[in-house]
Parts: C-alpha cells; sequence; structure tokens
C-alpha cells in the first residue's frame, strides 16, 4: 500500500476561519471553519502516512483550480460552506462534476445530514429511537408544536458546533418555545428543529470506514457543567471547554448499546470513511440517536473526535490513516 500511497497526490478542501472573520463576519457564523493549525494537522498527518499533499482552500479556490487544467488523485474535503443547508455538499458536488474522488461521505450525504429533520426522518424508518420533533419552517409552524411532549430543545436545523444554542434552547413550555423560535428563524435564516428534552447522558461515538467495513473506535461520554448555559453542550460551551467540559472513554454495555445504534446510523445514512453520531439517553435510559456528523471536526487539539482517539491513545496520525485508508479502497477498485 505505502508504494501505492506514494503516488498520490491528495488536494486538501478547506474553509479558513481566519479568511472569513478578515472579511467582517462574525465568530459564531464562523464557528465550524477551521484554524489554520486544523489544516496544518491535518497536512503533516498525511505526509506521515506517505501522502504528497497540495493545499486548495475553499470551493472558488477549488474552481479556479479545476478550471486551470490542475490535478490531483484525491480530495481531503473538510470544507463546511457558507450559505444554504446544502453547503456542506457544494465542493462534494462540484468534484462529482469533475470525477473526482474525495474523503468522507458523498454529496448526497452531506446535504442530507445537515438538515437534522430529515436526517430524523431516515433514522426513523430505520426503527433506531430518536427524540420526537417537529421541523418548523415559518412563523406559522410553532403551532404546530403543541403536540409534542415537554420540555422540548430547539436549535437551527442546520447548524453545527453549537450553533444557535443556548441555555433559551431548553423550553419548558409553549410561550418559551415559541420566543426561542421565532429568534431562532430570525436570526439564523433557516428552520428550526423542536424535539421532546431527552435529560439523559449524552455521548457521541467515533466511528471509520465504510459500508460492512466500518467500525467504532470508541464511545466517549460528555458533561458539561451547570454554570455553562444550565449544563447544555452550547455554542458558548465548545467555545470554553476546557473550563465547562469534560470527556471520558466509557465501557461496558452502555458502551455497546452506544456503539450499536451509532453504526445502525451511521450505516443507514450511507456515511463513509469517517465521521461522528451523537446520542444521548431518554428519561428511560434508552439510547438515542441525536445527530450525524459526516463532517466531523478534525482539529489536532480541541475537536471531539481527536479528543476521543487520545482518551483511547490513537495517535492522529493514525486516525487520519484510518480515515485515508477507507477512501483510498474507492481508488483501487
Amino acid at each position: 500500500m505505502k508504494e501505492f500511497n506514494n503516488k498520490l497526490l491528495v488536494g486538501l478542501t478547506y474553509d479558513l476561519k481566519q479568511d472569513y472573520l478578515d472579511k467582517g463576519y462574525d465568530s459564531e457564523t464562523v464557528a465550524e471553519f477551521d484554524s489554520i493549525d486544523t489544516i496544518e494537522g491535518i497536512e503533516k498527518a498525511l505526509e506521515f502516512n506517505n501522502y504528497r499533499v497540495e493545499r486548495i482552500g475553499s470551493i472558488k479556490e477549488l474552481t479556479h483550480f479545476l478550471d486551470s487544467g490542475k490535478k490531483v488523485d484525491i480530495v481531503f474535503n473538510i470544507a463546511e460552506g457558507l450559505n444554504g443547508i446544502c453547503r456542506e455538499a457544494q465542493v462534494p458536488c462540484l468534484l462529482d462534476a469533475y470525477s473526482i474522488e474525495y474523503v468522507f461521505s458523498p454529496s448526497i450525504v452531506l446535504a442530507l445530514s445537515l438538515h437534522k429533520g430529515f436526517t430524523k426522518a431516515i433514522i426513523l424508518k430505520q426503527g433506531i429511537l430518536t427524540p420526537d420533533y417537529y421541523t418548523i419552517n415559518t412563523s406559522d409552524d410553532i403551532e404546530k408544536i403543541k403536540t409534542l411532549e415537554w420540555p422540548l430543545f430547539l436549535k437551527p436545523v442546520s447548524g453545527g458546533t453549537g450553533i444557535g444554542i443556548d441555555c433559551s434552547s431548553l423550553c419548558k413550555n409553549f410561550s418559551e418555545a415559541k420566543e426561542t423560535a421565532l429568534k431562532l428563524l430570525k436570526n439564523f435564516n433557516q428552520p428550526v428543529i423542536a424535539e421532546t428534552y431527552l435529560p439523559g447522558r449524552e455521548f457521541t461515538v467515533g466511528i471509520v470506514g465504510t459500508g460492512n467495513e466500518a467500525k467504532c473506535i470508541g464511545t466517549m461520554e460528555i458533561k458539561v457543567k451547570e454554570e455553562s448555559d444550565n449544563g447544555i453542550y452550547s455554542y458558548k460551551t465548545k467555545m470554553e471547554y476546557e473550563d465547562f467540559a469534560s470527556y471520558s472513554v466509557i465501557d461496558g454495555i452502555i458502551a455497546d448499546e452506544c456503539e450499536k445504534v451509532a453504526l445502525e446510523s451511521y450505516k443507514a445514512l450511507g456515511c463513509r470513511d469517517g465521521g461522528r453520531i451523537d446520542l444521548k439517553m431518554d428519561r428511560l435510559g434508552r439510547v438515542n440517536f441525536l445527530e450525524a456528523n459526516p463532517l466531523a471536526g478534525l482539529n489536532p487539539k480541541n475537536s471531539d473526535l481527536p479528543i476521543l482517539c487520545r482518551l483511547k491513545d490513537i495517535s492522529y496520525n493514525k486516525l487520519i490513516g484510518l480515515i485515508m485508508d477507507s477512501a483510498i479502497k474507492r481508488l483501487n477498485r
């Protein structure tokens, strides 16, 4: 494999957070974008695994790159995109048009999974537990959430990194839910998902591989201090995780159940190469699907998947190598 790898040029596509901050975007809007530490970390890990790397950048830079006739063998894509609910699928769609293979889930999976309502509809169809929900597309829809079991948890339908989540996301009654829904609809210009709040323990499961070869690499429990948004894993908590959040790997029966639910969800959604599945327990202690992260954060220090790997004694270089091993099989075919 290494002899083959030495011939491969990997293009690296990403949205650099500082570029957007310099253009005047606020920090929450670009919270999912990557720091230079992430780009450098991935580049070094790819080189460690015997790949050559060509930094490309955002979708606009990728467009110029392809128009100029330049080529790579495969693209390692972590570009989140800026506009629209299909923003994570924009780079993969462009690569599909040019018949260029890329790492991580296909464009259709990234488009669907970013919409939490669409994702949950697929999960429910597979018989996997997930909290009851309703997607609020406009203010006229708010009345319909009265049929759900209270309390409710509200968040932007395509947000990530805790964007739009704070202490007001947990709503005990209709009055609170209406106020939060109107605020989110206005501030984020996208639908809002309202779901029955799960009060139990919170987990995330790391997965690498594709299809029947996909495997869980560990389950991590997330605990948040009450002084940070009343114990909610919010945008503020994630930005200040060293002060307000703690992470621990779990084993045993609960971990087995988490990994079963996570792997079933990962496969049902068609994820590939690597990612994370977020889970939470309901009031009966049952593990529920919460969200899918087929384009999981890869900052070597503070992203959940690398944190989980460190706790499992899996090096960052090994993680990137496992992800690439899965993607390279498509080139070999």
